[in-house]
């Protein structure tokens, strides 16, 4: 399939997506969401592909929402064509494991991008905000719900109702960012941590990946309930005897995807 707006590539079983509207920092617009959202899917529904890596510029992540695209629409514009679920969301829905190399400026609509990906890579040059309501609105891609679920409610208030941007150090320290590196290795890193990922059994990874996502969503006991469900669910797939049996032969596992 081919795209106007970003570039789709594989690196053996990582599918990169790449956002490609330099002259405008990769801010989002409307094609440029409908095509990350589809090129997600493709990857996700490719057999070959075990993870999945968002990548921007080195010198933008994504610089927020076209706001030469939405600054003229009405209440009753974005209410009736569900401005920003329609589109924006894709990633988030990936069940494969994904990965967001971040450099440069990740404004608004580019953190949440970040957000909204499992694993987030930054380059040393790496700065987030979510500055919205500095021109009139508030952050509407899940930032006011992911941000503070992640960073606290006092960092992610200094971040929406000041404009804070943090840099790259800062956001590791708050648990923002997974790993930072250098930029001249920040989408290699970003890469070989999806391949290191896509290495690994599918099925086990998407449990685990559903299991840390009850925690995120939920209240504890209800996380430990789905979580006991899922490591029982493991037991019924054939990558789970293999690990194990390689484990005790002290062999590398052999997985399968099943």
């Amino acid at each position: 399939m081919s795209y106007e707006t970003i570039l789709a590539t594989t690196d053996g079983p990582v599918g990169i997506i790449t956002l490609n509207r330099p002259a405008a920092l990769n801010a989002l617009n409307g094609k440029l969401t409908a095509e990350i959202s589809a090129a997600a899917a493709a990857f996700d529904a490719d057999d070959a592909i075990g993870a999945v890596v968002v990548a921007g510029s080195d010198r933008a992540f994504a610089a927020g929402a076209d706001i030469k695209e939405i600054k003229d629409k009405t209440f009753s514009d974005v209410y009736r064509e569900n401005f920003v679920t329609a589109s924006w969301e894709g990633i988030s829905r990936v069940r494969k494991p994904t990965v967001a190399a971040v450099s440069g400026h990740a404004i608004g609509g580019g953190c949440e991008l970040a957000l909204m990906c499992d694993i987030i890579v930054a380059s040393e040059t790496a700065r987030f905000s979510l500055p919205e309501t500095q021109i009139g609105i508030i952050p509407g891609a899940g930032g006011t719900q992911r941000l503070t679920r992640i960073v606290g409610k006092a960092v992610a208030m200094d971040m929406i109702l000041t404009g804070r941007a943090l840099a790259a150090e800062e956001a590791l320290a708050m648990g923002l960012v997974s790993r930072v590196s250098p930029q001249a290795t920040y989408l290699g890193d970003a890469t070989a941590l999806a391949a290191k990922m896509a290495g690994l059994s599918r099925p086990i990874l998407m449990l685990a990946k559903e299991a840390v996502n009850a925690a995120y969503e939920t209240h504890l006991a209800e996380g430990i309930y789905v979580e006991r469900r899922l490591l029982y669910a493991t037991f019924a797939t054939e990558d789970r005897r293999e690990g194990m049996t390689a484990f005790a032969e002290k062999r590398k596992p052999v997985f399968r995807n099943r």
